[in-house]
């Protein structure tokens, strides 16, 4: 099986690097790579499985056959209820599921290697602030982002989404206008404190893909039909084709149409 082998991380932080490996892997397959993923997820087939590796890729394959498993398994079977389900509810339930097993697999190398209850406490809290591949996947993650900052007492919000900053093709303004692409690496002239202040703004702005939080001094792009943001190298977007773009459809909405 790709990505398998004796890697055993044996710290708090070496565990959960391996964690979020995984589910970048993971919610690679559940996202930008759905195509694929529900290609090789043929109900004709064997009890399949979803595999998060730590080297951030994904694999769908048989179980493994020894007995015990090196590893905890993931959920037997995903690719049975395939047909039998609205895409959106099969791709959340697997993305439970995901979650389920990425806990497990984190769990156990803190059992193996004697983590005491400090450093179990310390593992979950990490983990905890990442959203799940769930929240990820059904757009959880972003309505909890609207809802705590709903209360904010910045009067910009109420004439614009917080997960709309601003144009690429802009120059940054005091209050950065709406647009589908966002770029906070502009030129800044007499407001050192800018960039901090989008950051807080945005901060809370989860990726489509990789799940990881908005970054002043990244791409970001929004798909047109899903709403969600992403960073332009997790979809393969550069800010000069960006510009050329009229209506920007994610890897997961444009695979969607297609097989409609």
């Amino acid at each position: 099986m790709e990505g398998s082998g004796p890697y055993n991380p044996r710290t708090v932080e070496e565990v959960f690097r391996d964690f979020k490996g995984r589910r970048a892997g993971m919610i690679k397959a559940l996202t930008t790579d759905v195509e694929e993923f529900f290609h090789q997820c043929d109900p004709e087939k064997e009890n399949l499985c979803l595999y998060g590796f730590p080297s951030e890729q994904w694999e769908v394959n048989l179980p493994a056959e020894e007995v015990p498993p090196e590893l905890p398994e993931p959920a037997l079977g995903i690719n049975f209820a395939r047909d039998g389900m609205q895409e959106r509810d099969w791709l959340s339930l697997v993305a439970v599921h995901s979650d389920a097993w990425l806990l497990a697999v984190a769990f156990y190398f803190g059992a193996r290697f004697g983590f005491d209850r400090n450093d179990r406490k310390r593992l979950f809290g990490m983990i905890n602030d990442l959203p799940t591949i769930f929240e990820v996947v059904s757009g959880t993650s972003k309505k909890q982002v609207k809802d705590k900052t709903s209360g904010s007492n910045h009067s910009s919000n109420k004439s614009k989404p917080i997960s709309k900053p601003q144009r690429a093709s802009e120059p940054r303004a005091t209050e950065p206008p709406q647009g589908k692409f966002s770029k906070g690496s502009q030129p800044k002239e007499n407001d050192e404190g800018l960039d901090e202040d989008d950051e807080e703004e945005h901060g809370d702005t989860l990726c489509g893909a990789c799940g990881e939080n908005y970054a002043s001094d990244e791409f970001w792009i929004c798909c047109d039909i899903c709403e969600k943001w992403f960073h332009g190298k997790c979809v393969k977007i550069t800010p000069a084709r960006a510009e050329h773009i009229k209506q920007y459809k994610c890897p997961s909405c444009s695979n969607k149409r297609a097989r409609q």
